[in-house]
C-alpha cells in the first residue's frame, strides 16, 4: 500500500475525481465512503490527501483537508480571487457587480474589479473607482491589447486559486490568455442558471506555471438572499460603515428614514447616488425573498 499524498481536485466526473500533485502528476479517484456518510462531497478546489492507484484499480480520496470557502453553484472550494472584470463595452452591469460583491463577502471570499479595455475608454476606470474606491478589495485599469495593468493582474492570479466573472463580451478570455496563455470555455455569469436550470458542464481547475484558474459554466445567485434579514444586508456595504450609528433610529435601512446619515452622506456627496439607488433595489429584493421565505 502506497503512503499517503497531498494533491487538488481539478475535475470530478461520474463519482471519478481527478487530483492534481505539486509535481504534476494527476491521479484518478474515488471517494471513500465515510465521506457518503458525513455528508460531505469533495469538491473541485479542495486541498486532499489520498493515497494513489494500485495496479489497474482507481485511487482513493482519503481526507478533505479544511476549507476556506465552499460555493454550491457551481461546486467549487477555496477560492482566494473572484475577478469582477467589467469594460466599456458591452455597457457594465452595476447592480450585477455589487451582487457579487455580495455574494464574494459572503462566501469569503477576496473580490477583485478589473476595468478591462481601458484603451477604449478610460473614463469609465474613474467612475469604478468614485463608486467603489472606499471599499477594501484591489481595482485594477486593465488592457490585453496594450499590456496596461496586465503585471499587476499576474500578482493577484500567483496568489491562489481564482476565477473570472462578468458579463459576455467583457473580454474574460481574451485577458487569461493575454495573461497565462490559459483558455477559458465559458465563465459566465448565466442568467439561465441564476432562474435556477441545470448545466452539463463541469467546473475544471487550469494549472499553468504559477496560476491557478478555474473554469465554470457560472455562477448561481439564486439563493444568494436566501435566509438573508433585510436588516443584514447593509453590512455587506463598508462604505456605509463610517456612518453607522449616526442615524436618528435604530436600526435604520438606509431606505427612506428621515435623520438616516447613509442618506445624507449620499445627498452630500460623500457616497455614490446610483450606488445607493442599487442598494434600495437590492433591499426590496431582499425583503421580498424574507416574505416568502416559507412558500
Amino acid at each position: 500500500m502506497e503512503e499517503m499524498r497531498e494533491g487538488v481536485i481539478v475535475k470530478g466526473i461520474g463519482g471519478f475525481y481527478y487530483a492534481r500533485e505539486k509535481t504534476g502528476e494527476v491521479h484518478v479517484l474515488r471517494a471513500k465512503g465515510k465521506f457518503r456518510k458525513q455528508h460531505i462531497t469533495p469538491t473541485v478546489g479542495d486541498q486532499i490527501r489520498l493515497t494513489p492507484a494500485f495496479g489497474d484499480e482507481h485511487g482513493w480520496v482519503e481526507e478533505i483537508l479544511p476549507r476556506q470557502n465552499l460555493l454550491i453553484r457551481p461546486p467549487v472550494a477555496n477560492i482566494r480571487y473572484i475577478l469582477l472584470v467589467i469594460a466599456p463595452e458591452p455597457q457594465p452591469d452595476f447592480s450585477l457587480v455589487d451582487t457579487m460583491l455580495i455574494m464574494a463577502t459572503r462566501q469569503s471570499i477576496q473580490p477583485a474589479l478589473i476595468v478591462n479595455k481601458c484603451d477604449l475608454d478610460e473614463s469609465l476606470f474613474e467612475t469604478v473607482r468614485q463608486e467603489y474606491g472606499a471599499l477594501d478589495m484591489p481595482i485594477l485599469q486593465v488592457s490585453a491589447k496594450t499590456g496596461q495593468g496586465v503585471e499587476e493582474l499576474r500578482g493577484l492570479l500567483r496568489q491562489g486559486i481564482c476565477c473570472f466573472a462578468g458579463q459576455s463580451g467583457v473580454g474574460k478570455s481574451t485577458l487569461l490568455s493575454a495573461v497565462t496563455g490559459l483558455e477559458l470555455k465559458t465563465g459566465e455569469i448565466s442568467k439561465k442558471i441564476s432562474r435556477g436550470k441545470h448545466t452539463t458542464r463541469h467546473a475544471e481547475l487550469m494549472f499553468e506555471g504559477d496560476y491557478q484558474v478555474l473554469d465554470t459554466p457560472g455562477f448561481s445567485l439564486l439563493e444568494l438572499w436566501s435566509g438573508m434579514e433585510p436588516i443584514e444586508l447593509k453590512n455587506y456595504y463598508p462604505d456605509f460603515a463610517p456612518y453607522e450609528g449616526q442615524c436618528r433610529f435604530s436600526p435604520c435601512y438606509h431606505y427612506a428614514e428621515p435623520g438616516c446619515a447613509v442618506l445624507e452622506a449620499a445627498k452630500d456627496g460623500k457616497l455614490g447616488q446610483e450606488r445607493l439607488k442599487r442598494y434600495h433595489q437590492l433591499l426590496d429584493k431582499v425583503r421580498e425573498a424574507w416574505r416568502n421565505r416559507y412558500d
